[in-house]
């Protein structure tokens, strides 16, 4: 399948990484390809300006920082983004009073629905949003099976992105319905902020018994 990963970040590089080595067809989109090369984290995969990147790809993984997706997915544009599935991984974290975040929209609102409303034709579906990157692509790294969350109006595109979590190893995908239910996932954030504290460890997960 034929991937494009937003964000040259931790967590892009981790799924781009691990997506490459289950076989996809990967290409990392950034503002400036050039600068990204030029850092000494630089990712090793292919590289592409935004609208480059998406072009071809049949999966669009936003994996920037919450506070940059509109404005990440906009270098791409509507056009672009349209019948395409577009798994978003962001969070809406607001660090400008420092540490623990606060969120920048919950309740009646979350960063999904922003983005399925800036992209209507774009098949968003919200999922890995609540544990650390490398527990997204390598969940067997725990010592037992957890469960992670899709969230979207489009069952396909919901199908697709289950198929991808479950190349992973993800054993346990709960769908909760359309994208209005994201606010749910990205509310999950300051509990696991506060379990990262409590616990010294990002590697964690929830797990949903019943």
């Amino acid at each position: 399948m034929k991937i494009a990963v937003l964000g040259t970040g931790m967590v892009g590089r981790t799924i781009a990484g691990r997506l490459d080595e289950l076989g996809h067809e990967v290409v990392i989109g950034t503002r400036d390809p050039e600068a990204t090369r030029a850092r000494d984290d630089a990712p090793t995969l292919p590289l592409a300006a935004v609208p480059d990147a998406v072009a071809d790809a049949e999966v669009v993984v936003n994996a920037t920082n919450g506070t940059a997706s509109i404005a990440m997915l906009s270098l791409a544009g509507a056009e672009l983004l349209a019948g395409k599935v577009l798994l978003d991984i962001a969070n809406p974290l607001d660090f400008s009073n420092g540490f623990p975040p606060t969120l920048l929209v919950k309740d009646t609102d979350s960063l999904g629905e922003q983005v399925q409303r800036a992209f209507p034709d774009a098949r968003v579906v919200k999922s890995l949003n609540t544990l650390t990157a490398d527990l997204m692509v390598r969940p067997d790294l725990l010592p037992e099976g957890t469960s992670v969350f899709v969230s979207g109006d489009d069952a396909s595109a919901k199908a697709t992105v289950t198929a991808l979590l479950e190349e992973f190893g993800h054993t346990d995908v709960i769908d909760l319905g359309d994208i209005t239910t994201a606010r749910g996932t990205e509310m999950m954030l300051p509990v696991w902020l506060r379990l990262m504290g409590a616990l010294g460890t990002a590697n964690f997960n929830f797990k949903i018994v019943r």
